[in-house]
């Protein structure tokens, strides 16, 4: 399919986009080159897809080999196999609802749509994290985002990862996500300490070593335990790559627990390099 081992990978966010070319061969980011662009993502259509081909013409103009494919990484809801945009009601990109993104970025870019290709980003994320973590001889891994909202994807061998959107499943009194996420530190340390905090990481450097932070420490490792199980029960697998700002601190809450050891957990490594790499990974 590649004639050369260089594809455009693509991470398109709320508010950014992020462009790199990817050399196929290594699994790497040629010459560590990332075009950004802000998006003002409640623009209007014209004005956001000029935004978008800007920072992949500014990328593509560094390859050293003519470039085929483009791999784009886009949270949903979106058809990602026609590349049409389903995001209503978010925030962000609304006036590009139901509209042939696909088709619109390509004649944008003076491109055959033929060549532009979507991913889900947490499917994106898991997907670049195998690649460069070689752990593709697995036959079957679930991957976990930790941070302001709750991400899941699933990744079978020799098949594209794809958005396990478990966020809003059932948990206790509520869903998963209110539980696992960056509001529920902020929330919960409120509750048991009295005082307000920015986040998991205010917590870790003010308040780590109180009785406080111990009561919260276990209520997430419960939290998280139970998501880990039910996810890997719904998918049968037991292999875990866990990204996103709160994966950061997960020694902290899992080192000393014996019920996380039934799982092989990898913790992600690339940062917002995985679902530029993922994206890329559509076309190997």
């Amino acid at each position: 399919m590649l004639q050369d081992n260089y594809v455009v990978g693509v991470d398109i966010g709320g508010t950014h986009i992020s462009a790199c070319i990817i050399d196929t061969k290594q699994w790497n980011i040629y010459l560590e080159n990332v075009a950004r662009n802000h998006v003002f993502s409640q623009g209007d259509a014209k004005t956001i897809l000029q935004t978008w081909a800007s920072a992949i013409r500014d990328i593509i103009a560094t390859s050293p080999a003519p470039i085929q494919f483009i791999g784009i990484a886009m949270p949903g809801p979106f058809d990602y196999e026609n590349g049409i945009s389903k995001i209503q009601g978010q925030s962000k990109y609304d006036n590009l609802y139901n509209m042939d993104v696909k088709a619109l970025l390509a004649e944008e870019l003076g491109l055959p749509p033929t060549s532009i290709h979507f991913i889900n980003d947490a499917a994106a994320f898991l997907q670049g994290e195998i690649f460069v973590q070689n752990l593709q001889t697995n036959k079957r891994i679930l991957g976990i985002t930790l941070g302001t909202g709750l991400g899941s994807a699933v990744w079978n061998q020799g098949e594209k990862a794809y958005d396990a959107a478990l966020w809003n499943s059932p948990y206790e009194d509520c869903i998963f996500e209110e539980f696992l996420v960056t509001r529920w530190f902020i929330k919960r340390f409120k509750e048991v300490a009295g005082k307000d905090v920015t986040g998991l990481k205010d917590i870790l450097d003010h308040h780590r070593e109180t009785k406080e932070f111990q009561i919260i420490k276990d209520e997430y490792a419960k939290h998280l335990f139970d998501f880990m199980q039910f996810f890997a029960e719904k998918h049968a697998a037991e292999i875990f790559i866990v990204g996103g700002n709160i994966a950061k601190a997960l020694p902290i809450f899992i080192g000393d627990r014996k019920e996380f050891e039934r799982f092989q957990i990898y913790t992600a490594i690339l940062g917002e390099k995985a679902a530029m790499i993922g994206a890329a990974s559509i076309f190997n």
